[in-house]
């Protein structure tokens, strides 16, 4: 197999008109600007269309990375989208994105579930795969309508999601130390039902009386999701870094997921950096899951916070229990 790099050739994000603020939020649940920021530091988040799916979020974001990449969409023979509220059950997802933007019919195309790591266990497959030399091209993007799965009554998740899409294009690089350095990917599968949709798959398929239970909406166990997040994105960012013999002082940006300010406060303490150091838009779009990083991360390009020879350390966590990191040198 090659040992060749892989590099990101553009990104792209792109997030829905509608914004839901907190203000708004108080109106249809017992809650407060106030309350909501103290406890998330989320002020806004987007909400979809309702004529707007998963995929069609997924095709903005990717054309803008194609843009950036300089690509036409004709190029691309490897196509991930990483989600947990795909368009079908089938279908990928991935499918349909390739429709719409008139990908050949010979690209490979499916879709990752790993709930809010999503994006980096899709980023380390593609990578995987185009080193493996039978692949020259891929889209990866990270894409939800989380609106779709949320209980707007439930004040213990609604005040947390949103929708939107992130995009890359990877392809070989030609420069030994740069793109993708490695990744940590992991999954605690004991704790599954910590945060998880009870209903839709074989397990309980979906049913008048799963509806009227409400079994279609994300579950959530806040407390215990949040220590073991901390915990393990902690733990994930440190197992890199010692992988590739670096120290967190010598990282120029993390992008971690965003789900909650108080978790990015609490692994900057650990990692004992300066929370300045961490990009974070989880204020203006909540918790996006697999959109989140790739959102963070084309944001992070565009207001020139990534500069070429610098290390970025991508780390997330979600549903599954799930979680892993990455490192990129531009």
């Amino acid at each position: 197999m090659s040992t060749r790099s892989t590099v990101i050739l553009g990104t792209g994000s792109y997030a829905p008109k509608q914004i839901l603020t907190n203000e708004d939020l108080s109106k249809m649940v017992d809650t407060s600007d106030e309350w909501i920021r103290a406890r998330s530091g989320i002020r806004e988040r987007r909400i979809a269309a309702p004529d707007e799916a998963t995929s069609d979020l997924a095709v903005h974001a990717a054309r803008l990375a194609l843009e950036d990449a300089g690509l036409p969409a004709s190029e691309i023979d490897l196509v991930i989208v990483a989600t947990i509220t795909p368009d079908y059950p089938m279908p990928s997802t991935a499918c349909v994105v390739q429709s719409k933007l008139g990908i050949k019919s010979s690209a490979a195309c499916f879709d990752v579930n790993a709930a809010c790591s999503g994006f980096i266990y899709a980023l380390d497959t593609a990578c995987a795969m185009i080193s493996s030399g039978r692949y020259k091209k891929a889209l990866v993007i990270g894409a939800e309508k989380l609106s779709s799965v949320v209980n707007w009554k439930d004040r213990g998740t609604c005040l947390l999601f949103g929708d939107g899409a992130g995009a890359a294009v990877v392809g070989a690089g030609h420069q030994s130390g740069t793109g993708l350095l490695g990744t940590r990917l992991g999954a605690l599968g004991d704790d599954t039902e910590l945060l998880f949709i009870p209903a839709g798959g074989s397990r309980t398929p979906a049913s008048a009386k799963s509806v009227a239970a409400g079994d279609h909406f994300i579950k959530m166990k806040g407390k215990e999701v949040f220590k073991l997040a901390v915990r393990v994105m902690e733990e994930a960012a440190r197992d890199i870094l010692e992988q590739h013999g670096l120290s967190a002082n010598q990282i120029g940006l993390v992008i971690p997921h965003q789900a909650n300010l108080r978790i990015i406060d609490a692994i900057a303490q650990y990692l004992e950096l300066p929370v300045e150091r961490f990009f974070v838009n989880v204020d203006r779009y909540g918790n996006t899951s697999a959109a989140s990083i790739p959102i963070a991360l084309d944001e992070a390009r565009r207001v020139g916070r990534i500069k070429r020879g610098d290390v970025t350390l991508l780390v997330a966590f979600g549903a599954g229990l799930t979680y892993g990191s990455a490192l990129i040198r531009w």
